[in-house]
This record gives C-alpha cells, structure tokens and sequence, in this order.
C-alpha cells in the first residue's frame, strides 16, 4: 500500500496532470482492493488514513479532484473518520463549498471539537457568519466543549454581522479560560471590541495579554485612530517599537491615518520618512494610504510623488491619485491620469466614476459629466447609490434639473445622501415647491434626513414664504432632536422671519436652547431690517456686545441694511465709522454698497456720489447699482444715466442694469431712450425678470403673475377685485398712473396697475379665506408706489391684517397704516 501512494506521489506530474479523476480513480481502487485482500481491519488503520489526508492536501485545489477521493473515502468505509471528516470539510470550506462541508460534518454522530471548529471556521471563511453563529450556539447547547479557536471563530463572526450582544456572549464564554493567556482569541476580542469604538475595554484586554502579538498591537492602534485617540495611538507605537516589535504595512496605514487625522501634513511627512527608513514604500497599502493623507491635507504635489515612485499600482491607488486631485480642485489633472489608468489594465470601477464625476460638478462640466454618465452605462455602474448619487449632484450643479430627476427616479436604491443632493438642488434653484414635494416622499420611504438636507428645507419654506410648510419642518426638526443645532436654528429664525412671523423669530431666539454664535446674533438683526425695526436692529447689535460676542464684517452689513430700510440714516453713518474706528474691521465693498443704499433712499445721492468717489477701492458693481437704485427713486436722470454706464462696462449683459436704465428714462417722460434700450436688451437676448407673488392658502402655493388670468378661480378674483376698486375709489384713492412705465394712455395705465400680480394675490385670498384672517403675500420684486396705497385701503376696507414680502423688505398692513411708513 505505502508502494502504491508513493507511486502515485511520482506520478503526478506525466499521469494525473493529462486524466486526474482516472488517475485518483485507479489509484485508490487498486489500493483499496489489496486492502480489502490482505485484511478487513486494515481500512481503518492509522497509515491509510495518513496516506488519505495526505492525498486531499495534495489535490485540496480543485473541487472535482476533493469530491473523487470523498467518493473513495465512502467505499473504502473511512467517511467517519473524525480527522479524515475534519480534512473534507477544511478542503470543502476553503473551496467554497460550504454546503458539502456540513453534508460532511452532519454525517459524525459525535463530532469532536476540532471538526466542530473546522465547521464553525468555513462557514466564517465564506462570509455566512449568520450560520457560523448558530452552529456555535448549537454546539454550546448540545454540551460541547468550546475551545479557544470555536471562540475565536465565532466572536470574528459577531464582529463581520456587527452584533454586539452575540460577541459580549463569546466573551464571556472565554473568560473561564483566561483571556490574558489566550493570544488568538485575546487578539480576535481586540479587534472586536475596536470595531464598536469600545477602545477602553479593549485597551484593559490589551494590557492583560501575556503575550502579544503585531495583530493585537494593529487592532488597539487602528482603534484609537478609529476614535480620534491621535495621540494614544502614536504613543502605544513608540511603546511597541521600545519592546522591539518590528511594525507591518497595517501598523504603517495606521498611523498614516492618524497623521490625516491630525491634519499636521509635517507630522505625516515624519512618517513617511519613517516608512522610507523601513523599506515599505514599495507595500501598494503604504503607498495609497500615503497619496491619500497627502491629498486630504492639500499637498497633491507629495502625493503625486508617492504615486509616480510606487512601484506597484493597484485600483485603489489611481483612485487615491484621482481623488486627491478632485479634493483639492484640480480636475484637469486628475482626468489626465485616465489614459494612464485604462493602459496600466487596472480598469475603472465605481470610485473612479464618484471622484471624477464630483470633478465635473465642481467645475460644472456638463459635456464631460455626460460622457461619464455614458461610460457608467456601459460598464453597468449605474446601479451603485455613490455613482448614481454624483450623477445627480453632477446634473444639479450644471443647472440640468430635469436629468438630474431622472436619473433619481431611476435609482433602485437611494440614501440619504442622494435624497438630500435631489432636495438641495431643488431648493437651491429656486423650485423650492418640488424640494417639499420631494421630502414628502421621502419621510413615506421612511428615510431620515439629516441636517444638512433640513436647513435647505428650512431655507426653501423661507424663500416662498410658506409658514404652513416652514412650521410642520420645524415640527419634524423638534421630533427627531435637531433644534438644538445652532446652524438649523439660525435657519429657523430666518424662516419665521422671512414668513413675517417676526415675533416667532424673537421667542427661537431668546429660547436659551442654543448658545447663540455670531451667524445667529446676525439673522435675527436682519430679520428685524427686513421688518423695519432698525432700533430693534441696533438693540441687538449691544445686546451683541454686552454677551462678548464679537460682531464680523456680516454684522455691519446686517446692521447698515437695517438703518437703510428703517431710515435711520445718521445711526447707519455711525455704525459704519464704528466699524473700523471700534473693532477694526475693514469696510469692503458690501459696506460701502450699503452706505449708498442708506444715503440714496433718503435722497442725500449727492453724498452718495461722493462716498463712492472717496472709497479706496473702484467701485464694483454692488455699489454702482445701489446708487443707480436710489437714482430712479429719485428721478435723478443724469446721475442715473453716468452711473448705468459705469456699470455697463463691468457688466454689459446683466438685465437688471438695462431695466433699471429704461426705468429711469420713462419716469422722466423719455420714452424714446427707453424705447432703445429695450431694444439693446433683445438684440442681446436679455430678459426681465416677470413679477409674479405667491400665497398659500390650505397647503397650497397658488402663483400669480402680472394680468395673469390662467387661474382657476380668476372669475371670482375679477369680480373681486372690481368690487375692491370701486370702493377704494368712493374712499378717496386715485391712481398713481406714474407706477406705469409704459406709453399708453391714463385708462389702459389704471387697467394695467389692477393686474399687478399682488393684487390678483390678495383678491384671491380674500375669497378664499375666512373673514377676519390674515393674508400673507410674496413678491419677487418690489412693491410699486400704488399697490403699496391700495393694499393700505384693502386693509382698512376688508379688516384684515396684510403681510406682503417684497424683494426688499416686509410690509404689515393693518387699518389702512403700513409698518414701512411709506419709507420703502
């Protein structure tokens, strides 16, 4: 018998490489028979059992070959052989067939520990720790006895399902046995315990092993990193080193990943050197994890040092080089490492696709976002929630709103990452209407959103004015605990403010729930400049100081707005001295537009010139607008006219500047010059921006634009507003025909000012809310002269409260009196 495996020992190369399967076949049925010949007993004697396993290590690579030699196992009656079983299922295991590994193991009445371990073992080796888990607890419940490597097995399993409870279990499980002398299982529990962030309880582990091996030290390193421990983990290195325990590629990533952490790039340049001194530049794991530090603490020119001297290059390390470029803005360059990719036959995979996708929505590169998306077609990437998900906030940034929802509604799987790129994208465009309609879905797909996606909500509800909307987020904010952060707070008290709920805004603020930084001290000052409440404003600004909260440059802007609107013109002149004279904050050019936006709506644009012309910069289009602004109030033709074309020549193609202009002519009876700068505006392609207000009435934003008749009820609303006209006009209201800024006669001007998009708003909400309610109404632009007079007689006629938000400010209306005081 010894002759005959040995001959199948030298065989192997001419006979079993051209018919394996006859050859195992033929072999073991001639040894078989003489077996059989010479002794019955002889089957189950310690050398063929030797010789059997022996023949399975040497075949253990091919399925096929392991399931001929079982077959053979079988006849020759050795099947239940506890070591020969314990090779079949190891072999069986590694090979990936699990299931003719318990076939195998189900077959021994009595399995003994090591089977029992080979079993639990192959189930983890295959991923299927669920499995892996529940032969275990079987094993422990059918008296067993568990070893250290069963326990080492099972507690890699509860670490792989991420069940904490089940790996406390297998801990407590081993400690009868000492854990301080079981390495193995001493080093599996670190490993465990770090996964959760439980760094404490692993470090006491650690610390009572008797011997430790590099793994051991790895895992309570990668731990510390993993909870920001920097410092513990480098000192537990130098430690390490002091007993002589030589550091691995894995000790090495560690502490490249701490050096990240730290975001000291001289420190992980210490390091690199130390990996230089090593010898482990050459490790692929060392060098990516080197390009990928230097690319998150801004040094591509490092990184890209590591990646040319690599001398192996895998996926993951082009898609370090490539994302450490996308991170730090350099697109082009990171897209010239492509045609290197594809040629090194390293392919391009779904990391790839993300970086260089988030690379084209930085620079808002829709031709090569395209391309891209056609590349992720072809090679089926599109099913990945990342790729699909930069995608999106790909088309979002290139304005390209409609393919962004496509490709979102296609999506199969979605996070809330890729929820909250659709919601913010929508939002952030101006369709905040869809952006809530959105997030109605989500909440009925169950899926949380988080902080980020709610203040663009929040920001959303305060653009359109929908207090309904804005109230029932800040009720999904206080549900899921998010009040408390300071950013969405801040977001609130704009929104009520902004939703004309001025004194909600006051109560968040003075709430005590948030400690209140500069960014909130700054909104609740602007929200009271945006309801005329400059004192207010300013009282805040010392309520500022006196908490020792240090006003920044956006103060000053918040502040000099709220003297602008309130006509407060001297304390804004002072406010704007104070500036620099008490905190040392330069005037830019945000101040100073603010400064000629105060002067020229109190008619002092003589000043106003003159601030512009003493300011130590050129001015900039934000100043020169302001004081073009305050030249059609006033109907200052000439100024206006040398202040437009000075802004002309910083921006030839910005619609505002040429409306404003005709604006100015037409007040001033010069309808040819207007007529010709309109005329300048279509060559161009230039539009106004249509006027157009909004109100919400049971849950719904209804849209009006100027002699908008499109609406469902506009029969009613006509009629309304008829019955409205007469009796303002038997109250003494004539109209300021001068709002009109068109040559037509008086009748078609008077026709004209009754279209005007706030009055269809109000009309449609005085029919379709109860009586005595309050009527909220957004407009795009500024209130003209005469709707501003007409909607003080609705008040006073129809008793109600009016709030309308234009462009500049808020209006409350109430009995026939404005809050603006006709000061706007």
């Amino acid at each position: 018998m010894s002759c005959i495996f040995s001959s199948l020992r030298l065989s192997r190369v001419s006979s079993i490489s051209k018919t394996p399967f006859i050859a195992i076949s033929s072999t073991i049925r001639n040894a078989s028979t003489l077996a059989f010949e010479k002794d019955a007993q002889f089957r189950q004697s310690p050398p063929i059992v030797h010789k059997l396993l022996s023949l399975l290590q040497d075949f253990s690579t091919s399925v096929k070959s392991v399931q001929s030699i079982h077959a053979h196992i079988v006849v020759l009656g050795l099947s239940l052989d506890g070591f020969v079983a314990t090779k079949l299922v190891k072999i069986y295991g590694n090979l990936g067939s699990v299931g003719a590994a318990r076939n195998v193991f189900d077959q021994i009445p009595e399995p003994r520990t090591f089977l029992w371990n080979a079993m639990i073992g192959g189930y983890v080796r295959n991923e299927r720790c669920k499995e892996s888990i529940e032969l275990y607890k079987m094993m422990k419940s059918s008296g067993f006895e568990t070893d250290s490597s069963t326990r080492t097995f099972a507690i890699k399993a509860c670490a792989s399902l991420m069940d904490f409870e089940a790996g406390k279990e297998v801990m407590r499980d081993g400690e009868g046995s000492g854990l301080g002398s079981d390495q193995y299982f001493g080093s599996s529990a670190i490993t465990f315990l770090v996964k959760f962030g439980c760094v404490d309880e692993a470090r006491r582990l650690f610390d009572g092993l008797v011997c430790r091996d590099i793994v051991c030290w790895n895992s309570m390193m990668g731990g510390y990193v993993q909870v920001g421990r920097f410092d513990v983990a480098f000192d537990l290195f130098l430690k390490m080193c002091s007993l002589g325990i030589r550091p691995t590629p894995v000790t090495m990533v560690s502490l490249i990943q701490a050096c990240e952490g730290t975001g000291r790039v001289e420190l992980g340049r210490c390091i690199h050197g130390y990996v230089n001194a090593m010898g482990m530049v050459g490790d692929v794991l060392v060098a990516t994890a080197l390009i990928d530090m230097y690319g998150k603490l801004g040094d591509t020119g490092s990184a890209r040092l590591v990646f040319d001297h690599s001398p192996m290059k895998n996926l993951v390390t082009w898609n370090a080089m490539i994302s450490a470029y996308i991170r730090n803005g350099l697109v082009s360059e990171a897209f010239n490492l492509l045609p290197g990719l594809v040629s090194s036959g390293n392919g391009f995979d779904s990391a790839t696709a993300a970086s260089l996708l988030q690379g084209c929505g930085q620079i808002c590169s829709l031709g090569k976002g395209k391309v891209l998306h056609g590349c992720v077609l072809r090679r089926g990437l599109e099913s990945n929630v990342v790729v699909a998900t930069a995608i999106v906030d790909l088309y979002i940034k290139s304005n390209a709103l409609k393919q962004a929802s496509v490709v979102f509604n296609l999506m199969k799987e979605r996070n809330v990452i890729s929820w909250s790129a659709m919601l913010i994208g929508l939002a952030q465009n101006g369709h905040a209407a869809e952006a809530l309609e959105l997030f109605g879905r989500m909440r009925e797909e169950g899926v949380t959103a988080n902080a980020v996606t709610l203040v663009s909500l929040v920001h959303a509800c305060a653009h359109m004015g929908s207090l309904k909307k804005g109230r029932s987020i800040h009720a999904y904010l206080i549900r899921n605990n998010f009040e408390s952060n300071e950013i969405i707070a801040t977001a609130l008290t704009d929104m009520y403010a902004k939703c004309g709920k001025i004194d909600s805004a006051e109560k968040l603020f003075d709430s005590g729930s948030v400690t209140g930084d500069v960014v909130l001290w700054n909104s609740m000052i602007t929200s009271y400049g945006i309801h005329g409440h400059g004192l207010k404003a300013v009282s805040i600004y010392d309520r500022m100081k006196d908490a020792g909260a240090n006003p920044n440059q956006a103060t000053f802007v918040s502040l000099l707005s709220a003297c602008s609107h309130s006509g407060l013109v001297e304390e804004g002149i002072h406010l704007f001295h104070k500036m620099s004279e008490e905190h040392g904050i330069t005037p830019n050019e945000k101040h100073y537009a603010c400064l000629v936006d105060l002067l020229g709506r109190a008619g002092r644009l003589e000043e106003a010139d003159r601030v512009i012309k003493q300011m130590p910069f050129e001015p900039g289009s934000e100043v020169l607008e302001a004081l073009l602004s305050g030249c059609m109030r006033n109907k200052n033709i000439d100024l206006g006219i040398k202040t437009a074309d000075k802004l002309l020549n910083l921006d030839n193609m910005n619609p505002g500047i040429y409306v404003v202009l005709s604006n100015i002519y037409a007040k001033g009876g010069k309808w040819k010059e207007m007529y010709y700068i309109r005329g300048i505006m279509k060559q161009r392609g230039l539009k106004k921006t249509p006027g157009y207000s909004l109100i919400e009435v049971e849950n719904r934003l209804h849209t009006f634009f100027a002699g908008d008749n499109s609406h469902p009820s506009w029969v009613r609303i006509s009629h309304a507003l008829e019955n409205l006209r007469m009796e303002i006009e038997a109250s003494g209201y004539v109209a300021d025909t001068s709002c009109v800024l068109r040559n037509v006669d008086e009748e078609m001007k008077v026709k004209l000012l009754w279209g005007h998009s706030e009055r269809l708003a109000i009309a449609f909400g005085l029919i379709s809310t109860p009586s005595g309610s309050l009527i909220r109404i957004t407009k795009n632009l500024r209130v003209c002269d005469d709707c501003h007079t007409v909607t003080k007689y609705i008040s006073k006629i129809a008793r109600r409260e009016i709030i309308v938000r234009d462009a500049n400010r808020f209006h409350h209306f109430v009995d026939g009196d404005c809050s603006c005081g006709d000061y706007w």
